[in-house]
């Protein structure tokens, strides 16, 4: 059995706001680790997160970047598609568009999309970008 993890819990776990939550996590993570028990963070919480991040915490992309590359490197948790998340954390460092538009053309490309259209002209300088007027 997997456990996957929520944005709230991942959030309590980079930001430590809240230590009786951060506790709580880092019990069930240990717990999870003690059983053998993989841990899954999925992408639309790695993109929840990135948001809460920044809108509610007000991270620089710089300390966004180095929370989800740290997480990433983590041992004891997996990320849903770790590719993915590599290749949209350099789109992100290397292009003006943001987090979500990379994230998103880092998956389309995994899944073999040729072509990115969108109507943002940031997100279409991405590779395989395609702005459409």
């Amino acid at each position: 059995m997997t456990l996957a993890i929520d944005t709230n819990m991942l959030v309590r776990l980079l930001v430590r706001d809240d230590e009786r939550q951060f506790a709580v996590v880092q019990r069930l993570l240990q717990d999870a680790q003690a059983r053998e028990q993989p841990v899954s963070v999925p992408l639309l919480v790695i993109l929840e997160t990135e948001w809460v991040l920044r809108s509610r915490y007000r991270k620089s992309k710089a300390a966004i970047a180095q929370a989800l590359t740290m997480l990433l490197e983590a041992d004891d948790v997996a990320i849903d598609d770790e590719a993915t998340l590599e290749e949209a954390l350099h789109l992100w460092k290397n292009h003006g568009a943001d987090f979500a538009d990379c994230l998103i053309a880092a998956r389309a490309a995994r899944l073999g999309c040729t072509q990115f259209a969108t109507f943002d002209a940031e997100a279409a300088k991405l590779p395989r970008g395609h702005l459409l007027a």
